[in-house]
Formats: C-alpha cells, sequence, structure tokens
C-alpha cells in the first residue's frame, strides 16, 4: 500500500523510521537520527527541515505518523519542542505529505500494551515487531513506535 514515515521531534535530535506497508505486513526500510549541529537555535531548526525533507524526498510516504508535543513541566522546554514540530509539519505540507499526530501514551499503548512504558521497554518491543536485528537508539525508536501506533490504529490505507 505504501511507505509510512514515523518522527520523534525533538530540537536537538529528532528520530525518524521508515517502515513499508502492505495491508498487515509491516517491513522496516529504515531509520536514524538527525542531531541538528548548529550553535542557534534557528541554525538548528533549518538543518531539521532540510534532513526531514530529505528523508520525506527519499522515501515518498503516503503518511507520517508524530508524536503530539506534551506539556512539560518547564513551558520555555515545551515552546521548543513545539517550534521543531513546526518545522517539521512545514516540510511534510511542502511535500504534500499528511501528518497524523497520536500523543505518547497512545504510542507506547499500541506498540509495548503499556501507555507509561519506558523508553527501553519501547526500543526493545520495536525490534521484537520489526524483527531488528539490533535495538534501535531511543529517538529512532520513539519514531519506529509512531509509524507502528498509526498502521495498527488506522491501516494502511491512510
Amino acid at each position: 500500500m505504501g511507505t509510512l514515515v514515523g518522527i520523534d521531534p525533538g530540537s536537538r535530535i529528532t528520530g525518524f523510521g521508515v517502515l513499508h506497508v502492505e495491508e498487515e505486513e509491516v517491513r522496516h526500510v529504515d531509520h536514524g537520527r538527525i542531531r541538528a549541529s548548529g550553535g542557534e537555535r534557528s541554525e538548528r531548526l533549518i538543518e531539521i527541515y532540510h534532513r526531514i525533507s530529505d528523508v520525506l524526498a527519499e522515501h515518498q510516504p503516503h503518511a507520517v505518523a508524530m508524536e503530539e508535543v506534551f506539556m512539560a513541566k518547564n513551558p520555555t522546554s515545551a515552546l521548543v519542542l513545539g517550534q521543531a514540530r513546526g518545522v517539521i509539519l512545514g516540510a511534510c505540507i511542502a511535500q504534500q505529505v499528511k501528518v497524523y499526530d497520536y500523543p505518547s501514551t497512545q504510542i507506547k499503548r499500541m506498540v509495548t500494551g503499556d501507555g507509561h512504558a519506558s523508553k527501553h521497554k519501547v526500543q526493545f518491543m520495536v525490534r521484537v515487531a520489526l524483527e531488528l536485528t539490533e535495538t534501535p537508539e531511543e529517538d529512532a525508536a520513539d519514531a519506529l513506535a509512531a509509524a507502528l501506533c498509526h498502521h495498527r490504529s488506522v491501516g494502511a490505507q491512510a
């Protein structure tokens, strides 16, 4: 049916995961981390935009699944994360890719059965579900989990 990209937004490290879906069959294609190296926030945001744009251009997904911004204890952190999400949304809009947002608790519940699962458990369950030979790093595992959540929630058609 197509390709699905999951994204775990971050202002310094953004994870991405790419899955190919055919009805109920899900196959891992790629995953990784975008480490924004610029010193100024604006430089990091520009880098995130371009690198996510590259991922989208390379894989031509039919949809993107992304973790929603949660209300952090520190409002400044939530604002900065929101800016990273904004440039990612901009990249998706520029390439006409539909974005689906999921709360982290829903993503964790769909992948592990526990909406408050640890990062380690998410990594482990993503590795098992996708039959990976190595455990993906946290950000990439979270992105793959978002993609799995979307597929399990609405299937390959959306």
